[in-house]
């Protein structure tokens, strides 16, 4: 019986170190650029696992692209105030861009 016991706690050990890797990042797109934490990036690395979120708060429309092999989405126009958010699970680079604005450029790599 202390085996079965030893084996559930060592199992929800090991789920909850695994969940406490993954992060929410969010990206934020102002002035027609990819900002986080205030400052301007266009290069960004994160952790396998990791969603970023990419929140809109220019008073017009972004969408938020990536054609990369390690993760290739589309998340369509939205407006100001809202957010798309896409999960990484394979480590690699990718590059995002936004449909609309050809000078947002941002180059994620996934470690």
């Amino acid at each position: 019986m202390n085996n079965y016991f030893s084996i559930i706690i060592g199992t929800c050990a090991l789920l909850a170190a695994i969940g406490a890797q993954a992060a929410d990042v969010t990206i934020m797109q102002k002035d027609k650029s990819f900002v986080v934490n205030g400052k301007q990036v266009e290069k960004l690395t994160i952790k396998k696992g990791d969603t970023v979120h990419f929140k809109n708060q220019d008073p017009f429309f972004h969408n938020i692209f990536s054609l990369s092999e390690l993760k290739t989405f589309d998340l369509g126009s939205y407006p100001a105030g809202e957010s798309r958010s896409v999960t990484y699970t394979k480590a690699g680079k990718a590059e995002i861009e936004c449909a609309i604005h050809p000078q947002m450029y941002l180059e994620l790599e996934v470690k």
